[in-house]
């Protein structure tokens, strides 16, 4: 293949470089729900952006608040110093959160939120004159980020293959939750798969408690295709968690900010977390902030020694950037208006949740589709493989989806949606209609 020269120097994430450069798809500039590519074709943002940008794109209050920021601090240091901001909105995302109590460690990132989480694990039981608790436990298909901690307790093999002798020691894995001859064209939580929770005891018998820091899940898996908890699975992993004194930490950086209809999935499962991972619409993606809400106990067992001397030996210069603090006060706002989930755009994405639903399973029976899921406003169809060719029959339908104006996530065998909260139920439905037509086209 070959390369466009003036896209030789960029090394892309999470792509198929060679293939993408002698092919381009290239956007420039986002409205609203809406890409424009350069060619000068509107697209529909059919996974706001990646799952990060659930006001659309360039919105006003976002766009103002950024540039106000830039002309009066546009960079404070976070080690020793603080600036308003941070406070303002560590208090609104407690608040948010119906835990006032905590606090909040801001990061730049999804996957430095969760090697964050896991470092407070680690040293919380440490502190507590636990230190023999450095067992941390995944799942498979999980997909916690790239850091180095994120692959050790992810289970997307792809990303963990080629970096085994970097990977942490000392971790293990849950079993997924995704059976689709048991739970197949499921909508919403699936009915059966409980019982999977009940592998952690086994974990536990296997390795002991005393070894065991934490478990980190994703409440609704995204990444790996909206993999969606069982009915009763979230709960008897904290039921079994408390009972041997072992940490959950909920990593939502998906689900959180309103993605389910509720501020956090914790709130949308009745599940109560000790640590919450967090990132992308904490801001609406517009500049990259992301952090972990961590129990007030927990962050009371560092609180010890002379108060002079610093807690907690870890953090970035990034933390708490005015301008990603701006941008993460004024999308805050139009989320959850005054603090209030039941309000603004969170409360609207839980009335597209069924829109999003209904329109998605009526896929059922079109050409390819082997399976199809959702939870709150995202979803997914599985598509029928092309024997020998791993994950060409997704990238297929991508294609044909791009080209009749839909943007959607191929991931192996999986295309998902995850629509901006300020998308009209029309919009929703007419991109599944795109899919449908993409997936006739591809068949």
């Amino acid at each position: 293949m070959q390369e466009e020269p003036a896209l030789r120097s960029w090394w892309m994430p999470f792509t198929h470089n060679r293939h993408f450069k002698a092919h381009p798809r290239l956007i420039e500039r986002g409205d609203g729900a809406y890409y424009t590519l350069v060619d000068g074709r509107r697209v529909f943002d059919g996974l706001s952006g990646l799952w990060c940008c659930p006001l659309g794109h360039s919105p006003t209050a976002v766009v103002e608040a950024i540039r106000e920021q830039a002309g009066i601090l546009d960079f404070s240091p976070s080690f020793q110093m603080g600036h308003p901001g941070a406070f303002r909105v560590a208090s609104r995302i407690t608040e948010l959160a119906g835990r006032p109590n905590d606090r909040v460690f801001f990061t730049n990132s999804g996957s430095e939120a969760v090697d964050t989480a896991l470092k407070i694990a680690v040293a919380y039981h440490r502190a507590r004159g636990d230190a023999s608790r450095t067992r941390i436990i995944g799942r498979e298909r999980a997909y916690h980020g790239v850091g180095m901690g994120g692959i050790s307790v992810g289970g997307i093999p792809a990303n963990r293959k080629m970096f085994a002798p970097l990977m942490m020691p000392g971790v293990d894995h849950l079993p997924h939750t995704f059976d689709p001859s048991k739970m197949g064209y499921s909508r919403g939580q699936p009915e059966w798969g409980a019982h999977l929770a009940d592998e952690l005891e086994r974990l536990v018998a296997l390795h002991d408690a005393s070894n065991i820091a934490a478990v980190i899940v994703e409440p609704m898996q995204g990444s790996t295709g909206v993999i969606v908890p069982p009915k009763g699975y979230l709960a008897r992993l904290r039921e079994i968690c408390s009972k041997h004194g072992i940490l959950l930490i909920f990593d939502e950086v998906i689900t959180g900010f309103g993605r389910l209809g509720t501020s956090f999935a914790a709130d949308f499962f009745d599940v109560r977390p000790d640590m919450i991972t967090f990132a992308k619409a904490v801001n609406n993606a517009a500049v990259p902030l992301g952090g972990v809400l961590v129990n007030e106990s927990i962050y009371q067992a560092f609180m010890s020694g002379p108060s002079h001397l610093i807690e907690f030996f870890h953090g970035y210069t990034y933390s708490g950037h005015p301008l990603a603090i701006a941008a993460a006060e004024a999308t805050l706002e139009q989320l959850a208006p005054g603090g209030d989930a039941s309000r603004g755009w969170i409360a609207k994405a839980a009335a597209l949740a069924p829109v999003l639903e209904e329109a998605i399973h009526s896929l059922r029976g079109e050409p390819l589709v082997a399976d199809i899921r959702n939870l709150g406003l995202a979803a997914a169809i599985d598509v029928t493989p092309l024997p020998g060719q791993a994950g060409m029959q997704a990238f297929r339908v991508f294609e044909q989806a791009l080209e009749r104006g839909l943007y959607a996530r191929f991931t192996g065998e999986t295309l998902a949606l995850a629509p901006p909260f300020i998308s009209t139920p029309d919009e929703i439905r007419n991109a599944v209609e795109t899919l449908r037509q993409a997936l006739r086209a591809a068949a």
